[in-house]
């Protein structure tokens, strides 16, 4: 886990992935949630949950690709919340702007190296 892009303030998922100019490999299958949506239209290989329509429910395929996509983001999710409890994403942070970049990634080479042993 790395982080690539910070920013102040509330911004769109989206929006951080755009601005970043991270480019992801045509090899690499994106799993990322609704906050990506357009990010198929950038990368081939994106795998994004379906939303439903206003008056047109999911199929039971579509349910069931959903329930398969977010059964594959459970990890993702963990290493999020795994985050929060560092209380660097959940609380506003009050240290010097300069050094959350630092922080953060000092942070995620910590959960790396848990993950090694």
């Amino acid at each position: 886990m790395i982080c690539s892009s910070f920013c102040n303030g509330k911004r769109h998922d989206f929006r951080l992935f755009k601005e970043s100019k991270v480019s992801i490999s045509e090899e690499v299958e994106a799993i990322v949630d609704t906050g990506y949506q357009g990010l198929n239209k950038l990368h081939n290989k994106t795998s994004i949950p379906k939303k439903r329509r206003k008056k047109q429910p999911l199929s039971k395929q579509e349910r069931k690709d959903n329930q398969e996509l977010s059964s594959k983001r459970v990890a993702i999710e963990n290493v999020i919340g795994m985050l929060k409890r560092f209380r660097i994403l959940s609380e506003r942070y009050r240290n010097r702007r300069k050094r959350f970049g630092l922080r953060f990634n000092l942070i995620a080479a910590i959960y790396n190296s848990e993950l090694i042993c």
